[in-house]
């Protein structure tokens, strides 16, 4: 596949005025249109917005190249514009962009990324550049393009240090999309080295996986290494190494410096200690980036265990209702095929804790905060104290984020213990030192937090027996916050033992109140990204139907990834609305028999109508909170 081939006449435009960024991508936007490879407008450019969120997509040189991934996006393609005047788009070095290529990237399949690469590099060449800028029809511009390509895929175009073996500088390049700036970096860094006269092999880290791979010969023999990333870069391999750690763009704009930095010696030796590039080289990041950064690694590896075990769960109610099961305790699990979903989505649901601890403390400390993430989180589920090991009264999600953090920080700091440990004892670190140490710290720490928790939740179910019958509104209101409060710690389980042991004694009231409440949060987020997407990042927003199925399912768990991405917002929307729906049931006077099962326990719902609506209200009181606490999406993970 050529250049050519994803750049058709019908999506070029030259000479256009666009007066600003937004101007200027909404005219890509309209060229990628025509080529008739983008199934969503506002979904793509969308996607295009929050990749421009994490770092302006122009380079410098007065070149802009716009570009996403996108589930949007039914086959690659490219849309080009030149402007002559030039417009600001937030250059690198501040000058007005004037050549335009906006790259549109499907989710699956990397056949493009090759031909992409070539663009990016041949957008290094000046002259190239300016042929472009001069052209004076499509076909000119679209001839300049075929040829240089033609002439970048001659022999004796190739890298003249292709049969070394021997390089003195090496580099990794990489960016978050890996589509344009990985390369572009990477022939920067190889232009220099050739005007320089030294000998330099860059290993690309893009969106197809990692080319032209760095061997520990090479990193053994060369003078040093130059990691210009925006995203994680394995560091083990450079250990007492000369090495340079910075951003992707600095590889773009200085790399005669960079360079010259490397065989000057003016740099450190690396020592790696666990950590990836990409916090080194933002090790200048405010507190709140970075701790976003460790919590959006969780939430992403917990989503799927969120998704699939949920859906799983709401087949095995919906068969249970099928089959015209009793709405009772075991509901769910009465017939064998319902009783395999439930149990098989129960396991996913078990995973789903521990994991988001793991990943969260494996973003801090690598490999060894996973194993004490993944032993606080389960801890965090089971209640586990110094009186009872084998569990008591669990600390739910925000159990698990203490133990992520805690537990990540805490292996930080015993790995820069053990670094004054003899060097003898180096092999035995990982395998033996951290992870014994480090269960230990953690098993402690947990069983000394889970109490704690205990004694709130006995406090809490002492308060809501008090309230008593004057004052069923309010107490269908506090019921209804207390699920959403924290999905399954605390809060949640009181207000559902409450609500399960007044059934025993013929409350059905609260219980009415209780899983209404629960039903919200999933809701009230399914809708607000449904109908207000740019609150939202891509997976959020990927997920975010699920959601539905969630709520309706009485799975408030689905509303977890959400809460925990962005708690000061999205925990007090989904309270108000959650109590709202509550203290309307209560209002209206709707009962439930059965402790679980969400919609498909409608049938023994007493007032479902109204029950029904107090559910829409509650979901729609969220959405709108949801709405206006949450701000614009900028972030690209």
């Amino acid at each position: 596949m050529r250049i050519v081939d994803l750049l058709g006449k019908n999506s070029v435009v030259l000479n256009a005025t666009p007066t600003s960024k937004e101007e200027a991508i909404d005219m890509l936007i309209e060229l990628q249109l025509k080529a008739g490879t983008i199934s969503d407008k506002e979904k793509f450019k969308q996607d295009i917005l929050i990749r421009e969120g994490s770092g302006s997509t122009a380079v410098g040189e007065g070149i802009a190249i716009p570009h996403a991934r996108s589930e949007a996006v039914t086959a690659p393609s490219l849309a080009a514009m030149t402007v002559p005047e030039g417009v600001d788009y937030e250059a690198l070095d501040g000058e007005p962009s004037k050549l335009f290529f906006m790259i549109a990237v499907p989710n699956d399949g990397d056949v493009h990324l090759e031909v992409l690469s070539k663009l990016t590099t041949m957008l290094m060449d000046d002259e190239f550049r300016e042929n472009l800028l001069s052209a004076t029809s499509t076909d000119e511009f679209l001839q300049i393009i075929d040829d240089a390509e033609t002439e970048k895929n001659s022999p004796t175009t190739e890298n003249k240090n292709d049969n070394n073996t021997n390089y003195r500088v090496l580099a990794v390049t990489a960016c978050p999309t890996g589509i344009a700036h990985t390369y572009m970096a990477a022939e920067a860094l190889e232009k220099a080295g050739e005007k320089l006269g030294i000998s330099i092999k860059v290993e690309t880290n893009g969106s197809g996986g990692a080319k032209n791979i760095l061997t520990a010969d090479e990193i053994n023999s060369c003078d040093g290494i130059i990691i210009a990333a925006d995203k994680s870069v394995e560091m083990s391999r450079f250990d007492e190494k000369y090495v340079i750690i910075t951003k992707v763009s600095d590889g773009i704009k200085n790399p005669e410096e960079l360079i010259n930095k490397i065989v000057s010696g003016q740099t450190q030796v690396y020592h790696h200690n666990g950590a990836k590039s990409s916090d080194l080289s933002s090790q200048n990041d405010s507190v709140a980036r970075n701790f976003y950064k460790h919590l959006m690694n969780g939430v992403s590896n917990m989503l799927p265990f969120t998704v699939a075990g949920g859906i799983f769960i709401a087949i095995a109610f919906l068969i249970d209702t099928i089959a015209g099961a009793p709405s009772d305790a075991n509901f769910g699990t009465h017939t064998a095929s319902a009783a395999f979903f439930k149990t098989i989505g129960g396991f996913a649901f078990n995973f789903m804790i521990p994991v988001l601890a793991a990943y969260i403390a494996m973003s801090i400390a690598d490999r060894p905060g996973f194993l004490v993430g993944l032993v606080g989180g389960f801890l965090a589920t089971t209640g586990s104290t110094f009186a009872s090991v084998e569990g008591g009264v669990p600390s739910g999600f925000l159990g698990a984020l203490f133990a992520g953090f805690v537990g990540g920080f805490l292996m930080l700091g015993l790995e820069r213990i053990c670094d004054r440990l003899p060097d003898f004892l180096n092999g035995i670190k990982p395998v033996l030192i951290y992870p014994l140490v480090g269960l230990g710290l953690i098993a402690v720490i947990m069983c000394a937090v889970n109490p704690i928790m205990g004694m709130i939740n006995t406090g809490l179910t002492n308060f809501l027996s008090s309230m008593g019958d004057a004052s069923k509104v309010l107490l269908g209101f506090i019921l209804g916050a207390m699920m959403s409060i924290d999905m399954g710690g605390p809060f949640n389980k009181a207000a559902y033992v409450f609500g399960t042991a007044a059934i025993a004694s013929g409350n059905y009231d609260i219980m009415a109140a209780v899983m209404i409440g629960g039903m919200v949060p999933p809701l009230a987020i399914a809708l607000s990204t449904t109908f207000f997407k740019s609150k939202w990042n891509k997976d959020e927003l990927k997920n975010g139907p699920v959601n539905y199925i969630l709520g309706l399912s009485f799975i408030t768990e689905g509303a977890i990834p959400y809460a925990a991405s962005d708690p000061l917002r999205v925990i007090p929307s989904c309270m108000v609305g959650a109590g709202v729906a509550g203290a309307l049931s209560m209002a209206f006077g709707c009962t439930l028999m059965a402790p679980h099962g969400g919609i498909f326990v409608f049938a023994v719902v007493g007032n479902w109508v109204l029950y029904l609506l107090s559910l829409a209200i509650g979901s729609l009181v969220g959405m709108i909170l949801l709405t206006l606490l949450k701000k614009k999406h900028t972030v690209n993970a």
